[in-house]
């Protein structure tokens, strides 16, 4: 294997391509490398077939650039040209994100969020979302009725998106999962037309643990 400069004219799509890149992929690969520049090379064999890196090939077209790094490999049969194919698609796949590394860097990025691969908003929203509850869970105790209905509101808009009967708090966070507790009126008490019992939400404070009411 090589490492070569080559025109992007003279690099040939293949045949089959185990990847389908979609328009978003393909604008978001764009973002990279006006940020970045190319930042891995596209693999390619003896007679400049595109073997991995189709998705930057073709943003590269895309942005009219003309050359391209390559890694060239010689000699490969065709069952291991075929098996790189489909092995440099998959196993990027089998990786997960450590979600505790990510919240950190978010962090400590103090802001500047527009990162390629992630929706800005979202980002900030993950963000906001952290420091706002470390915040009041550490002013405990003077929280006034707005500050307090600022958190339920946001409680209810967590709890719409995910859909979910309880909420844990963000990676990284300090606070417990938020819990339920249900309230209901002793046997023989409850009538026909009254309500539905009633659930309400509350963190554990870590420091003095007593609840906090959601």
């Amino acid at each position: 294997m090589k490492t070569v400069t080559l025109k992007l004219e003279k690099l040939v799509r293949p045949e089959k391509n185990i990847r389908i890149h979609t328009e978003k992929q393909l604008a978001e690969f764009e973002k990279s490398i006006n940020m970045f520049g190319q930042i891995r090379p596209i693999v390619i064999d003896e007679n400049n077939v595109i073997l991995a890196g189709n998705g930057l090939y073709e943003t590269l077209l895309r942005m009219d650039r003309k050359e391209a790094v390559c890694y060239q490999y010689t000699g490969l049969t065709e069952n291991q040209k075929k098996k790189l194919m489909i092995a440099d698609n998959k196993i990027f796949s089998l990786g997960i994100e450590n979600l505790d590394t990510l919240n950190d860097f978010l962090v400590e990025l103090q802001g500047d969020l527009e990162i390629p691969g992630f929706d800005e908003e979202i980002l900030r929203q993950m963000v906001s979302d952290a420091d706002e509850v470390t915040e009041k869970i550490s002013e405990y105790g003077t929280l006034d009725e707005e500050e307090i209905r600022s958190i339920r509101e946001n409680n209810e808009k967590r709890e719409q998106k995910a859909l979910e009967s309880s909420i844990s708090s963000p990676p990284g966070n300090t606070i417990n999962t938020v819990q339920e507790q249900t309230f209901r009126e002793p046997e023989g008490e409850k009538t026909e037309n009254e309500p539905p019992t009633e659930v309400q939400r509350f963190v554990v404070c870590p420091k003095c643990g007593e609840k906090i009411w959601l």
